[in-house]
């Protein structure tokens, strides 16, 4: 069963209750914050710029929901590059009431679903802190592999910290995929 959907404009006043509630917890994990960001408008901007985002086929904006529809985090399959690279990016969070039910790892279940399912992508990254062994259990259980340090990698709770990058990539070529780009005398290359 999903634990995902779309999110919605109209998300945004329980997304801005969640996520107020939660602004200590998630304070460690996240870029710093203005106040606007903990209100329904600053959510409801945040949405529409996801959204406009989704529209132009880049992200993929999800609500993490519970059993009782819910809203209990966000996860996002952003930075979707296609052409050679057909790769993109997994962000989440889930509250702090929510934290070690599984939902999170349900959550990138269902984008690993959607990213290598209907976006037909061959390779998602994700990243965590080097101590948030949480996140990273997350990322095992679901089978991304770390594969680098990244210093200085991500401005998070407002310094430059090191995170361990974490890739996955489709179970199988699909096989409409051609064998290689056009070399220059109009073959593929191998």
């Amino acid at each position: 069963m999903a634990v995902t959907r779309l999110l919605s404009v109209d998300d945004a006043e329980e997304l801005a209750t969640v996520v107020g509630e939660n602004r200590d917890f998630l304070a460690p994990w996240e870029p710093l914050h203005n106040e606007a960001y903990f209100t329904v408008s600053g959510q409801r901007a945040s949405l529409e710029r996801a959204l406009d985002a989704h529209a132009r086929g880049t992200m993929v904006p999800l609500a993490i929901i519970d059993a009782d529809g819910r809203l209990a985090g966000r996860l996002s399959i952003n930075s979707i590059i296609r052409g050679a690279f057909q790769s993109a990016a997994l962000g989440y969070w889930v509250s702090e009431p929510d934290n070690g039910r599984g939902l999170a790892t349900a959550a990138v279940a269902d984008a690993i679903d959607i990213a290598f399912g209907r976006l037909g992508l061959h390779r998602l990254q994700a990243e965590t802190l080097l101590h948030n062994t949480g996140s990273q259990r997350v990322l095992t259980r679901n089978g991304f592999q770390p594969f680098a340090i990244a210093p200085a990698y991500l401005r998070i709770a407002g310094q430059w910290q090191d995170q361990i990058l974490y890739h996955r990539f489709a179970d199988a070529v699909r096989e409409d995929d051609p064998p290689g780009p056009p070399d220059s005398r109009g073959g593929t290359s191998p």
